[in-house]
């Protein structure tokens, strides 16, 4: 169902004033629409729904939630109808962001919810309410990530990937992603996750998914909180992206790879360290200007 529309998936080697080497994966690049680790995500959510004969897939997220962009486009790809419950009951009378409008674009209905009703989004009588109200639904939770998503992010890392590399980095932003990289990692690897929020709450929210413990997360380059920015974090885009031709976001692989190059310029790493970083794609939602 999904294998067949992706592309191959390139890598990027960046030239470093470091005895660390520094290479990026490319997620970004395997499809236009489902990009990234949302690819990943919602392969085995749809394969699901599918199987289960459903008409609808139904899912949540804020205003520059990826997942939200991505899942509409691959709903309409794969024959279902999708509707989005977005954080933010005002957003109804404002004009739409990329993100939003993308999903719309793609043909998903978007209901516009209180942050009270958001909140009840992990409540199982909530989510029985709306089974009802969708009967024909198959539910995917915020960003994705549930045990069919972690299914999913375990592919991320090839035979390869696992050999050649000493430390993979990614953003976080609901935990499925790194959650998979934890689980299908080498024992000698260390998984560093740059969060996208502030906060210590995903740390247990990743334990619930793993039981190794050969990972970090920071929340030290969030720049103040989800989808939040600094003109440090825009010029470092537009630093970052004449150099090396790589597209960032701002909501995530922005501040990721800002936290990465300031770790190793602060000599983090151990001496030539072998990194891998995830580009987990989302460029849907990038700023046009900085």
């Amino acid at each position: 169902m999904f294998d067949h529309i992706a592309f191959p998936t390139p890598y990027q080697t960046l030239t470093l004033p470091s005895s660390v080497q520094l290479t990026i994966k490319r997620l970004d690049l395997i499809h236009p629409q489902i990009s990234g680790n949302k690819f990943y995500k919602l392969k085995y959510n749809l394969l699901a729904a599918q199987q289960q004969g459903l008409t609808q897939v139904l899912t949540f997220g804020g205003a520059f939630s990826n997942h939200i962009a991505a899942t509409a486009y691959a709903a309409q790809r794969f024959g279902f109808e999708s509707i989005g419950m977005i954080r933010g009951e005002e957003l109804a009378t404002r004009d739409l962001n990329p993100t939003l409008q993308t999903a719309y674009d793609f043909g998903m209905q978007l209901h516009f919810v209180s942050r009270a009703e958001y909140q009840l989004r992990h409540e199982a009588e909530y989510l029985q309410q709306l089974q009802q109200q969708y009967p024909q639904a198959f539910i995917i939770p915020e960003g994705g990530s549930n045990a069919l998503a972690l299914q999913g992010t375990q592919e991320i890392l090839s035979e390869d990937d696992r050999e050649n590399y000493d430390v993979i980095c990614c953003a976080v932003g609901t935990g499925g992603t790194i959650a998979g990289l934890i689980e299908s990692s080498s024992a000698q690897q260390q998984i560093l996750g740059f969060s996208a929020l502030k906060g210590d709450f995903l740390k247990r929210d990743i334990q619930q998914w793993t039981h190794k413990s050969n990972w970090s997360l920071t929340d030290a380059y969030c720049c103040g909180g989800y989808a939040k920015t600094t003109i440090e974090l825009l010029q470092f885009m537009q630093h970052f992206e004449q150099q090396y031709a790589i597209p960032l976001e701002q909501v995530y692989t922005a501040k990721m790879m800002m936290g990465l190059l300031d770790l190793i310029q602060q000599q983090y790493f151990p001496e030539n360290s072998r990194i891998l970083a995830i580009h987990s794609g989302g460029l849907q939602g990038k700023l046009k200007t900085y």
